[in-house]
C-alpha cells in the first residue's frame, strides 16, 4: 500500500512535470499529515512550484491522515466528503483548500 511519504513525492514528480497547470492555481498549501508515513510539507503552486518535506509557510494549511491524502490524490475520497466528516481540517484561507480539486486533477 502506497504510504503518504510516497504519495507526495509522485506528487511532486507530477507537478514538476506539469509546472505551468500547478501553477495556474496560484496556492501554496502545507500539508500535515498524521500516522504512517505522515509529516510535513509545504506544496507551492504559485512562485517557486514544487513540494518540499518540512514545515514552512501557507496562507493554508490541510490536516488529515496520511490515508486520507492518499486517497483524496488517488480518487478514492472526496474532499469534501472528508471535510464534512471532519477528517480533513483546514487552517487559513478556506478560499484556497477549494482549489484542491485542481490540484488532485494534476494527479491524474
Amino acid at each position: 500500500m502506497t504510504t503518504a511519504r510516497e504519495k507526495m513525492q509522485q506528487l511532486s514528480d507530477r507537478i514538476l512535470a506539469k509546472k505551468a497547470q500547478a501553477s495556474a492555481i496560484g496556492a501554496v498549501y502545507r500539508f500535515i499529515l498524521d500516522g504512517e508515513g505522515g509529516g510535513t510539507w509545504v506544496v507551492n503552486l504559485k512562485d517557486d512550484v514544487g513540494v518540499k518535506e518540512g514545515d514552512g509557510e501557507a496562507p493554508c494549511t490541510i490536516r488529515m491522515t496520511g490515508q486520507d491524502a492518499v486517497d483524496l490524490f488517488d480518487g478514492r475520497a472526496n474532499g469534501q466528503a472528508l471535510f464534512f466528516s471532519q477528517r480533513l481540517k483546514v487552517e487559513g484561507d478556506i478560499a484556497l483548500a477549494l482549489k484542491l480539486q485542481a490540484l488532485t486533477d494534476i494527479l491524474k
